[in-house]
């Protein structure tokens, strides 16, 4: 099967500003319970990802096109580039940042953790 992904446009996602697209490649069903999400997102220029906690899931991110901070844990900001990995470890918060005047681009997959 082929299908399109499914895009959903979020203003202010998780407290943060602006636009980010979330183009979704599966749905939570095709997910088998294993995750809740897995797909590109984009930073629209000069949005972001608000400060959140991960419960229950870990979520690494891979930055395919653009430029970002992400802002750690501990607070602290590192810039990333195409190639770099950003891993949430499960209770762990973090946010996301683009301020560019381009598209920062991701794919994101947010991982039940079924350990505990």
């Amino acid at each position: 099967m082929v299908r399109k992904e499914n895009v959903v446009i979020k203003e202010g996602l998780k407290g943060g500003n602006g636009t980010v697209e979330i183009h979704h490649f599966l749905t939570e069903e095709e997910l088998m319970g294993q995750a809740t999400m897995y797909a590109r997102v984009v930073l629209k220029p000069h949005s972001s990802i608000g400060w959140h906690q991960h419960i229950g899931n870990t979520e690494p991110y891979a930055i395919i096109k653009g430029e970002g901070t992400f802002v750690d844990n501990d607070g602290s900001k590192t810039t990333v580039h195409p190639g770099d990995v950003c891993l949430i470890e499960v209770g762990q918060w973090h946010a996301m940042e683009n301020n560019t005047d381009e598209d920062m681009e991701m794919i994101a997959l947010i991982i039940n953790d079924w350990a505990k």
